[in-house]
């Protein structure tokens, strides 16, 4: 695919080639041919072999031994493994966050994944007298927690199977869900609706919304929602507060894809 042209703003077509490169060699599940790489930049094999060795030059590509096509070379897996994902992530989400508990008068959260749990990475706390427990940097269930289930919206079962395994989930509470079928149900309706509930699952008495944070490609790469105790957060409000949850999320996921804003 070519690489966008924006009208409005000026830009460094070599750079942005050098990018829909790398990009291309990250999303394609085989070594990229140089005369792949001439054709989705619309550009001759020559032009596509200096941008291609210049990006080599420098650690973003290599070749597997033995053969002239490319793949990610070093310096991606050393930049991912530098930068705090994170960290970037509450700075992005941190007033939208706050915005929702302040909307809602409740507790919101924002969560990543991490492993088999979603990891609270930033909180914003509501007025009640009655707080909700779950603080910044504390673990939490995938499989039975708002947060959770929706960093697994994707998930099918064979994903689930490697992360779980095959036997019976561990009982937190009478509303926890034990079986990866089941798990694959929600799975599958949190994706349709775009939110997930957290009924009492792991912890009795809340009850929770959350919805996940996506890329321009779909990918997810955090979740935000707000917890509360059930008898102040009812089921006759999921309605309202998950269409506030979802706009939330949506606008975070805008500032994240800036891609979009410049077109």
């Amino acid at each position: 695919m070519a690489p966008k042209k924006s009208p409005l703003v000026p830009f460094i077509q070599s750079l942005d080639r050098g990018l829909t490169i790398i990009q291309m060699v990250a999303l394609s599940k085989q070594p990229v041919t140089l005369s792949e790489l001439a054709e989705a930049l619309e550009v001759d094999r020559s032009s596509a072999f200096r941008l291609a060795h210049t990006l080599r030059r420098r650690g973003f590509l290599s070749c597997p031994p033995g053969r002239k096509d490319y793949i990610l070379g070093p310096s991606m897996w050393t930049l991912s493994h530098q930068y705090d994902w994170s960290n970037m992530l509450v700075r992005v989400a941190h007033k939208e966050l706050k915005a929702l508990a302040n909307d809602l008068n409740e507790t919101a959260h924002l969560a990543v994944r991490e492993g088999k749990s979603a990891l609270f990475i930033d909180s914003a706390h509501a007025n009640h007298v009655i707080a909700v427990a779950g603080q910044t940097g504390e673990l939490v269930p995938l499989y039975c927690t708002a947060h959770g289930k929706a960093l697994l919206a994707d998930a099918d079962e064979r994903e689930l199977k490697s992360q779980f395994g095959q036997g019976a989930l561990t009982r937190h509470t009478k509303n926890t869900i034990t079986s990866l079928k089941s798990l694959l149900e929600e799975c599958h309706e949190i994706k349709t609706r775009g939110y997930a509930t957290d009924e009492g699952e792991y912890a009795a008495g809340m009850r929770c919304i959350a919805a996940p944070i996506r890329l321009e490609d779909g990918s997810i790469v955090g979740s935000i929602g707000i917890s509360a105790p059930d008898s102040r957060f009812l089921k006759e409000q999921y309605p309202s507060y998950s269409k506030k949850v979802l706009r939330v999320a949506a606008g975070i996921a805008a500032l994240l894809n800036t891609s979009e804003q410049s077109e």
